[in-house]
């Protein structure tokens, strides 16, 4: 007989001894985001049926038009998060500062925060192309029963002790690290459980496609563009496929599995880069190390930075590590 594939709940409960210092509360956590990328689920999957997609009329704090599902997945994870007394601070791409949590009691006695994305790629919804929320976790810095501040948020990635994401495709994913490797769940809309479907996941070191914007490419610098000819040169087994969705989670997710690379460089007319450090590219980077890949800002690693701001931007170049040094070598040609 064919043994059952672990749900989500099963897996998270045989690997407790995985948190470090924690006595339950990292578990609760992985719990709260299940349940809010199950409700964010359901609302995607229904998207062009009941009035969800479009515009909210609003603008992010980086001056992004919000999407009206932005604005809903946004209030689904944080109420999910805040009412489950798990965290003492969360910070959302889609808010201007982050959301102190104090316990029903008035203390801060929780040991994490929380930094997401709660729906990367928003404006592909209304084109039935797939989306996503990232997540990240880190302990907290400051001494636990005094309210935490913005150096609990603003920490270099070697220091998250969990991330992942949820792609929202042709079926839903849970994907996440707590820094012993990668696991994926498949949720099972029937019966709204996750199960265990890709474990220890590892990107092939390897690949034969490469993830960018090239519409941008007279703005690349000359590294890049180097980079992308050798891509396309007829040579070995070169030329590589292009694959650019425009929705980090789904490119990331293609890569991890069949091999390549996703870059979103500077520009001229992003010059700090484009993705934010702290919501997209810590803990991509943290997945992607984990899975046996690199991810760097086009010459150090990404989790290395120390962040000065919250919605810091940063280039991206991540997936399989040949593909990622051999892009190193055209940038330091240049640099």
């Amino acid at each position: 007989m064919e043994q059952r594939n672990k749900t989500l709940g099963e897996y998270i409960i045989e690997k407790q001894s995985d948190f470090k210092l924690s006595s339950g509360e990292l578990s609760r956590i992985i719990n709260a985001i299940r349940l809010a990328a199950k409700v964010v689920s359901h609302k995607v999957n229904k998207a062009g049926l009941v009035d969800i997609t479009g515009a909210a009329g609003n603008q992010n704090i980086q001056g992004e038009d919000q999407q009206k599902l932005d604005v809903y997945a946004n209030e689904v994870f944080i109420s999910t998060l805040t009412n489950r007394e798990i965290v003492c601070g969360i910070a959302s791409e889609e808010n201007d500062d982050f959301i102190a949590v104090h316990g029903s009691d008035g203390a801060d006695n929780n040991k994490y925060v929380v930094m997401m994305d709660p729906l990367d790629g928003s404006s592909n919804i209304d084109v039935n192309i797939p989306v996503g929320t990232i997540f990240s976790v880190y302990r907290r810095i400051t001494p636990i029963g005094t309210p935490v501040t913005l150096e609990d948020f603003l920490q270099p990635g070697d220091n998250q002790v969990a991330a992942g994401y949820v792609i929202y495709g042709t079926s839903t994913m849970l994907v996440y690290t707590t820094g012993n490797g990668v696991n994926g769940f498949t949720l099972n809309p029937a019966i709204g459980t996750f199960y265990l479907s890709h474990a220890d996941m590892q990107i092939p070191k390897s690949g034969k496609m490469y993830s960018i914007n090239e519409g941008n490419y007279i703005h690349f610098p000359q590294g890049v563009k180097d980079y992308l000819k050798y891509c396309q040169e007829e040579e070995g087994d070169r030329p590589y496929t292009a694959r650019y969705v425009g929705s980090l989670v789904a490119d990331f997710h293609r890569n991890l599995i069949k091999g390549g690379i996703y870059l979103y460089p500077t520009s001229s007319k992003a010059p700090k880069g484009k993705l934010r450090l702290l919501y997209e590219c810590n803990p991509m980077a943290f997945i992607m190390e984990q899975a046996g890949g690199k991810a760097t800002d086009g010459f150090n690693r990404i989790m290395e930075a120390v962040p000065t701001e919250l919605h810091q931007r940063i280039p991206f170049f991540c997936g399989s590590s040949d593909m990622v040094d051999k892009a190193h070598e055209f940038m330091n040609k240049h640099k």
